[in-house]
């Protein structure tokens, strides 16, 4: 009985990725093999779900080949009223419940370093230096790449993470999130193949329904991708982007090892495959942790980064590198889509920089964020949880508590406490996927509160156990 529901439950899985287009009339699916190591299924189950599919008419089996999508009925107009912003207004949703701010909440998912730590930053003291910098310039929009003192910061900046670049090769944006908009207009015409991180930044994943794309998860680990599953997406695919997060990877906290960078980087040379690496954590790793962009000097990579988690999100300062070419072409659409970047939050991130305080505030950020890790580590080990990765560093845990099948269920059990989780389930590329994960906010985490309020819980589900 438990292998049929489970049987049902990965059908119902793939059915969704082919009614969305993830899987094409004529597409091969994975393999009974790599979908049972993926999931931890017995070959008998993945069967058992073939032949649920078969049985829906949406595949078809071929003697010695595998799982085929057959071609589906074609649906009258009014049957997908909501279109591209309907696919993506779950994540619009939870987004919106992201920026929420309850004073009496604690966020033990937020995305962000605690206020506290940020606070030191001091961004009181700069605007009277930011003037003066350029008063003028300060009521004009800014050039298409941005505040050129600024990319010259961030030219020394790469450098320290071993990634070469010139200043035409780098474009301040508003924040990742639009570097990465900018790239997906570039890249990414409707019905085209994308992978990501699966789990992964869930806003990524709204913009790419918005943008019509279909959406490839790409199996993470804790050293990075899933190797032989991105082989073998890339053969059945053949797409042209891999949006990844080598370092601190969210949600789950996991680093990319040097051995599997190298790996990734042939099956992209291989596959004529563009990686798009986003970094919004740099400033709180080691600069010498491993980055593909680093690895190929932007030969097959852009590079993404912000200040949004080191000096503060209203700033909205981000940036990506790449090829130069390339680089003129993205700043031009930028310059289309909106015109410029701010240049008076570029001027405050420059002044920033600049001043000797900068190198100090770092150290601090990084020595909090290690001891938070530990702490959390620790705390909810001591609960009984399995943790994804245990890095020495990093401003998510990726963690499943013993006895919870979902963590949504926990989520929702927390909500009467003023307590936040963020359930495994926000992070997949399927939304429907059953997730017993949640994302482990390191500085909020430590909280007592969380502690208080979990205690009882766990108590109860080893009691029924």
């Amino acid at each position: 009985m438990q292998r049929t529901s489970i049987a049902n439950t990965l059908a119902a899985s793939l059915e969704r990725q082919i009614r969305d287009g993830a899987f094409r009339p004529g597409d091969k699916l994975p393999s009974l093999r790599v979908l049972a190591r993926l999931h931890g299924y017995g070959k008998n189950t993945v069967v058992a779900a073939f032949e649920l599919l078969v049985s829906r008419e949406l595949v078809e089996p071929r003697r010695g080949s595998g799982y085929y999508v057959r071609e589906l009925p074609r649906r009258h107009a009014g049957d997908d009223e909501a279109g591209s912003l309907g696919r993506a207004m779950d994540i619009v949703w939870l987004l919106r419940e992201q920026l929420k701010s309850q004073p009496d909440e604690l966020r033990v998912g937020d995305g962000f370093p605690p206020v506290d730590w940020l606070a030191e930053a001091r961004l009181d003291k700069y605007h009277h230096k930011v003037v003066r910098t350029g008063l003028g310039a300060l009521f004009r929009y800014g050039t298409r790449f941005g505040y050129a003192p600024l990319r010259q910061h961030l030219v020394r900046k790469l450098a320290d993470f071993g990634i070469g670049a010139e200043p035409r090769q780098i474009v301040l944006t508003q924040g990742a999130n639009q570097a990465m908009d900018i790239v997906l207009r570039y890249f990414v015409p409707a019905g085209a193949v994308v992978l990501v991180d699966d789990p992964g930044y869930y806003p990524l994943f709204g913009k790419l329904r918005l943008a019509g794309a279909r959406i490839v998860g790409v199996p993470r680990q804790a050293d990075g991708p899933d190797l032989e599953a991105l082989e073998q997406l890339l053969a059945v695919h053949r797409p042209h982007l891999f949006f990844t997060q080598s370092v601190g990877h969210n949600p789950t906290g996991s680093d990319l090892s040097s051995a599997k960078a190298f790996r990734v980087l042939q099956l992209a040379e291989r596959h004529n495959l563009l990686i798009v690496e986003n970094d919004p954590l740099a400033d709180f790793k080691p600069t010498s942790a491993p980055r593909l962009a680093a690895l190929d000097q932007l030969s097959r990579t852009i590079y993404i980064g912000s200040f949004s988690k080191s000096f503060s999100a209203a700033l909205r300062v981000g940036f990506f590198a790449c090829s130069p070419d390339l680089a003129s072409d993205l700043a031009d659409l930028k310059m289309l889509v909106n015109v410029s970047s701010s240049e008076y939050c570029e001027r405050t991130v420059d002044v920033i920089l600049s001043e000797g305080h900068y190198q100090r505030y770092l150290t601090r950020l990084r020595e909090r964020l290690a001891d938070a890790t530990e702490r959390a580590t620790r705390l909810l080990e001591g609960m009984g949880a399995e943790l994804f990765a245990k890095p020495h560093q990093s401003l998510y845990l990726w963690g499943a508590l013993p006895g919870v099948a979902d963590s949504m269920e926990l989520a929702q059990a927390l909500l009467p406490q003023k307590i936040v989780l963020a359930p495994g389930r926000n992070f997949c590329v399927d939304p429907a996927e059953v997730s017993q994960w949640s994302r482990y906010n390191v500085g909020a985490v430590i909280d007592p509160r969380f502690a208080r309020a979990m205690t009882p819980l766990l108590r109860k589900r080893a009691a029924r156990r």
